[in-house]
């Protein structure tokens, strides 16, 4: 039966291309569309890149199954059902994976000296053919669903995919290379420190309030220069208005959304998905699930996906089972020019995409990367969710703003930033093995001359407002700000090269302001304690003058962190925040224990993530 159905394939008659009928009129021929619904079709085919049976099946017109009937019988190829009838694995061998994913083709069956290769995309087969001449194979196109090729291809090479996902950041740049003996050198030096200290107890005080010290103003430094850049060019500046007219062909937008133990997430996810108001046609989105998540996979298969969303399953290896790690797996499937991410419960609105592409359209070929303004839609659940939404509009809204005019390095914030995918396949995807690998990205792109832009959208997302699940997210940030530190001062010299005097500032002000800030932060509290006239500890080493002085640091460092919380809430829609913002030194306390946590794990596991449970909050003022 098998030798019959391959005999009917392989002698199936093709149809010149010159003589085929349009895939449009197939359709009206078979009744399954109206002339009408063609010549809206086809209107929007003239300004969006996308095929035509992808336009009808994103407006609901068509299945996707009805499309490649018609495409067979326009063309006269023959349909392979990949699902229950395989790929040979044999086959698959005769060329790399990147190569089948590059033109997502598979090859199908042989018979002699004919080589069947499935394709969703015929007009698109000849120069499949021409790659193929040299594998001696009379090469034959046969049709099967573009969903169905990708899953044979991650199926024959689900483990060399997933080898490379876990390492296509170049050694030099990924702490990959850490093992328990090169972290066990971290655990001796800082055990020497606090030995010398304990010896000379003086002197390690002096190095300590010096560490925090310089820590305080690194970080102020930042912020501080953000702010003056923030305001300069708000007030002083007219910044380069985007035209409100799209470009004259819009591209197709790939979007990632990780997904990992989403059990009450999903519905909603679906659902702001579908806010979207860009071209379903040119929306790529991919859920990312790994092979073992059974409670994800087990909830999406109680929900009806929209045609322009999709599922990739990343195969289980080595036990590594991070965020990076499954979007690297998931970036071989994307079929966008434009690379966005966005977390599970997260709230874009409705028109980013739009505004992205405008963005990208008009900016320099070194904008490679755009980042979006992350905002919380649960403010006003508790005290906490209210300062963590201060904290995050501050940085956001102000200080991210601030920096990126000044050229400085972009640490990017996880979700809602945009790549040129091209671009971002060049720098080799994500460290696998880095738990904030964000911030990493951002390090590596302007090392390698490139720059981020921020873009006028904002992503509603949920804030974390309960106290230990707090504490666990942040470690796994701090954590990650110290592994990207230790990983790109690995030489200080290539990285200052690389960066320039003023970039390799900033990058030294962002990661060790931020977790000095945090580890050396009890440090500093005991300088309150001259306000109320108790002995310091630091009497023995400091004059008053000194301390003195230091106290005032302390304070315009609090004043400055107030007035940029005051800019960043003082919208009409979160002014209500306005109050909380001078409790924002009551906020941050707990951060000690997150930062000595994730000091702790550094040494230990430093590959550990740490999942932040999502879907605990309402949406109370999320925008529509």
């Amino acid at each position: 039966m098998v030798e019959l159905n391959l005999q009917h394939f392989a002698h199936a008659a093709p149809i010149p291309a010159q003589e085929r009928k349009p895939l449009g009129a197939c359709l009206v021929d078979r009744g399954l569309i109206t002339k009408a619904q063609l010549d809206e079709a086809l209107f929007l085919q003239s300004w969006q890149q996308a095929p035509l049976g992808e336009i009808l099946v994103a407006e609901g017109w068509v299945t996707r199954q009805d499309v490649l009937e018609a495409l067979s019988h326009q063309s006269g190829l023959q349909i392979a059902d990949l699902d229950n009838s395989p790929p040979s694995q044999k086959l698959c061998q005769i060329k790399p994976a990147d190569f089948w994913l590059a033109h997502n083709v598979i090859p199908w069956r042989r018979m002699g000296p004919i080589l069947l290769v499935a394709t969703a995309r015929p007009d698109l087969f000849p120069s499949v053919r021409d790659d193929l001449a040299d594998v001696g194979y009379t090469v034959i196109p046969v049709l099967a669903a573009a969903e169905q090729i990708d899953g044979a291809i991650a199926d024959m090479f689900s483990t060399p995919l997933a080898e490379a996902a876990e390492a296509r950041v170049h050694i030099d740049h990924s702490c990959r290379s850490w093992t328990p003996l090169s972290r066990a050198a971290y655990a001796t030096a800082l055990g020497v420190v606090l030995a010398l200290f304990s010896t000379l107890p003086l002197v390690g005080l002096a190095v300590i309030v010096m560490a925090a010290v310089v820590t305080l103003i690194l970080f102020l430094t930042l912020r501080l220069s953000g702010l003056l850049s923030y305001i300069w060019h708000l007030q002083y500046l007219t910044p380069k208005a985007l035209a409100e007219c799209d470009p004259p062909v819009l591209p197709c937008v790939s979007i990632m959304v990780p997904l990992f133990k989403e059990r009450e997430i999903a519905d909603a996810l679906i659902l702001r998905l579908r806010r979207l108001t860009y071209p379903k046609a040119l929306l790529d989105v991919i859920l990312v699930l790994e092979e073992s998540d059974e409670v994800t996979q087990s909830t999406l298969a109680k929900v009806d996906l929209p045609s322009w969303i999709r599922t990739v399953e990343v195969p289980a290896l080595n036990g590594l089972t991070t965020k990076p790690r499954a979007m690297n797996f998931a970036l071989d499937f994307c079929r966008g020019d434009i690379l966005g991410v966005w977390d599970a419960e997260d709230a874009p609105q409705p028109d980013q995409i739009e505004r992205v592409v405008r963005h990208f359209a008009q900016a320099d070929e070194e904008v490679v990367c755009l980042q979006g303004v992350l905002d919380y839609y649960n403010p006003r659940t508790n005290w906490r969710s209210r300062c963590f939404t201060i904290e995050y509009n501050s940085w956001f809204r102000v200080v991210l703003q601030g920096i990126s005019k000044l050229g400085l390095v972009v640490p990017l914030g996880g979700t809602t930033f945009f790549f040129r995918r091209d671009k971002l396949l060049e720098l080799g995807g994500w460290d696998a093995h880095n738990v904030t690998e964000d911030a990493d990205l951002g390090v590596r792109l302007s090392r390698a001359g490139y720059r981020t832009e921020l873009v006028n959208t904002t992503t509603f997302e949920e804030a974390n407002f309960r106290a230990w699940p707090w504490v666990r997210q942040r470690s796994r940030w701090l954590k990650g700000f110290m592994v990207t530190y230790l990983v790109h001062m690995r030489s200080p010299k290539q990285l200052l090269s690389d960066l320039g005097p003023l970039r390799f500032l900033g990058v030294q002000a962002f990661f060790l302001g931020t977790v000095g800030q945090f580890l050396l932060a009890p440090v500093l509290w005991l300088f309150w304690l001259i306000s109320f006239g108790l002995p310091s500890p630091f009497d023995p080493i400091h004059s008053n003058a000194g301390l003195t002085a230091l106290f005032s640091l302390f304070l315009f460092a609090e004043a400055v962190n107030a007035l940029i919380g005051a800019i960043a809430v003082s919208a009409r829609e979160r002014r209500f925040l306005l109050p909380w913002v001078p409790t924002m030194p009551l906020y941050f306390p707990l951060g000690v224990l997150a930062a000595y946590k994730a000091l702790w794990e550094l040494v230990l596991d430093p590959f550990f993530w740490d999942k932040t449970q999502h879907g605990q909050a309402s949406e109370e003022t999320l925008p529509h």
